[in-house]
């Protein structure tokens, strides 16, 4: 069974960092592109970052360049986003995601995203 789980999630104040961490099972994803994404209440599903099968290229939203920051682990089938400087309209459910295609880079819509996690909430308090 491939699955995707998210941690990391919580409930923060303004500027501050959180990490979140995506573990894979049941599969390697090391050929493909993952990424994160989120979804605000009432908003829909919005890209956040992505990052190339061997970590050589990401590519971010611009309303979190130069705060968030995705990494991956090919070792240990995970992926990582860094988040600093933490606003309130970062306030979501965020999910991470494995691209239905095996290399690929720089893919921003969530149609072209196969696997799925459960989501992990994160709130920033101003």
């Amino acid at each position: 069974q491939v699955q995707l789980v998210e941690s990391g999630g919580g409930l923060v104040q303004a500027g501050a960092s959180l990490r979140l961490s995506c573990a894979a099972s049941g599969r390697s994803f090391n050929d493909r592109a993952m990424a994160w994404f989120r979804q605000a209440p009432g908003k829909e599903r919005e890209f956040v970052a992505t990052i190339n099968w061997s970590g050589s290229s990401t590519y971010y939203a611009d309303s979190v360049k130069g705060r968030f920051t995705i990494s991956r682990d090919n070792a240990k089938n995970t992926v990582a986003l860094q988040m600093n400087s933490l606003k309130p309209e970062d306030t979501a459910v965020y999910y991470c995601a494995a691209d239905a295609v095996p290399y690929q880079s720089r893919r921003s819509s969530w149609k072209e995203y196969a696997y799925w996690g459960q989501g992990t909430q994160v709130t920033v308090s101003s």
